[in-house]
């Protein structure tokens, strides 16, 4: 005991430890502690439930979002496969089975000596005649004039004394059809184009034993693809129009081979979306479209008329990195691949488009062809974009004179046969 008659202090630390548990043991036999044991439980459950509840919102959602177009590139994840393997004349062998006698032989670009030759060769060399200089003669005639002057023509004898096309060249191999299936018509215009083009492959190209190629479409589908370091791997990349390139470098690449183009889809800059070796292969439609070239490479005076679309007035471009297709392709993917007939009236005149133009050259000029981007929105999706790179839907392709539900079947034909592979959803 202490002075005053208190217990210890251990004595009360014990005794107080003793009050605690039965307070304890009094709590928990108390008829409030079963409620607060329900409370707990249905506060947990509910936490539960509503965990539950929420994941299968979101389970519902992913289910409605995925099954349309425009959200599928959400849930598209391409595995990155090893490199395939590239045998020579498999393209070929493949696409004889939908264009018959298929040949990378042909030349892909027009060139003089297809379609012009020597009428009248001369027998003596500069400076007493032009036997050895022919060629160099049809491009310096392609572009210069030979008429006199009406001031002096009175005096003129019957000799010309300027040299002009008609008495040197005929035409070699005159086509049936008119652009964009041929040339007839558009002789002249493309003697004076073809002067001051070029029509080689690139060397890098010609000494591959096996072409790998890949067609780079401008389909929605490509965005968020990351399929941009997957298509700068192949050897030849092919584009189209005026799809972009810097911006989407990590689901279009980088890399450009070649860009198909037209005077209306012109609208990019040569040398910012392309690089300084990319060809630069025009797709004339219409004679109207090898004017236009030609004015821009010799600076002439720009045609404003004959566009359904104003074409760029200036463009800066290298004419060596210029080159003209040959209309055989546009001729084989309208006979082969959609049955449309040469001749058509111009109000209801049907033409491939520039992709599938793109693809039916790849499968003759490439071993191996991928494509990628190609496909449009169905019918009825209204508010789909059709493009990578703007805000355009399906409306716009009225009155372009494509159809491409038949062109989705023409690409659906090669996917089944194997002739190409698709690298995006198709």
């Amino acid at each position: 005991m202490g002075p005053r008659g208190d217990p210890p202090a251990k004595w009360r630390r014990t005794a107080w430890r003793g009050w605690r548990v039965a307070r304890g043991s009094q709590d928990a036999s108390s008829p409030q502690e079963p409620r607060r044991l329900l409370r707990d439980m249905v506060s947990k459950s509910r936490w539960k439930l509503l965990a539950m509840l929420a994941l299968g919102l979101v389970v519902t959602a992913w289910y409605s979002i995925s099954r349309e177009d425009r959200y599928t590139e959400l849930f598209y994840f391409p595995i990155p496969e090893k490199k395939e393997p590239c045998f020579q004349g498999e393209a070929e062998r493949k696409a004889s089975k939908l264009f018959g006698n298929c040949s990378r032989d042909r030349p892909i670009f027009l060139q003089l000596k297809d379609y012009f030759w020597v009428k009248t060769p001369s027998a003596y060399e500069l400076p007493y005649g032009t036997k050895g200089s022919e060629d160099l003669l049809l491009r310096v005639l392609a572009i210069t004039r030979h008429s006199v002057p009406e001031s002096i023509q009175s005096c003129s004898r019957d000799r010309p004394i300027f040299l002009q096309l008609k008495d040197y060249f005929w035409v070699k191999t005159p086509s049936a059809y008119e652009l964009p299936y041929g040339t007839k018509g558009s002789e002249d215009l493309l003697l004076r184009v073809l002067a001051i083009t070029r029509h080689s492959v690139p060397e890098s190209i010609q000494r591959l034993r096996c072409r790998r190629c890949v067609v780079v479409g401008n389909g929605h589908r490509l965005r968020n693809s990351s399929l941009g370091g997957t298509i700068n791997k192949y050897d030849v990349v092919i584009r189209l129009n005026n799809a972009p390139v810097a911006g989407y470098e990590g689901d279009v690449g980088s890399k450009t081979t070649m860009r198909l183009f037209y005077p209306e889809s012109a609208h990019f800059d040569p040398k910012a979306e392309n690089n300084p070796d990319t060809l630069l292969v025009l797709v004339a439609f219409k004679a109207m479209d090898l004017h236009w070239m030609e004015a821009i490479l010799s600076d002439k005076r720009r045609v404003r008329k004959g566009f359904w679309k104003q074409p760029p007035l200036i463009w800066d471009v290298n004419p060596k990195q210029v080159r003209i297709l040959n209309p055989f392709f546009m001729e084989i993917a309208a006979d082969k691949l959609l049955s449309l007939p040469m001749q058509q009236s111009r109000r209801a005149k049907q033409k491939p488009t520039t992709g599938l133009l793109a693809i039916t050259l790849a499968l003759h000029l490439c071993d191996l062809v991928h494509i990628a981007g190609f496909g449009y929105p169905d019918a009825y999706n209204k508010r789909q974009t059709i493009h990578y790179y703007e805000q355009i839907t399906l409306k716009s392709m009225a009155g372009s004179g494509h159809n491409v539900s038949q062109e989705a079947l023409a690409i659906k034909r090669m996917l089944e046969i194997g002739a190409v592979k698709n690298l995006t959803f198709f």
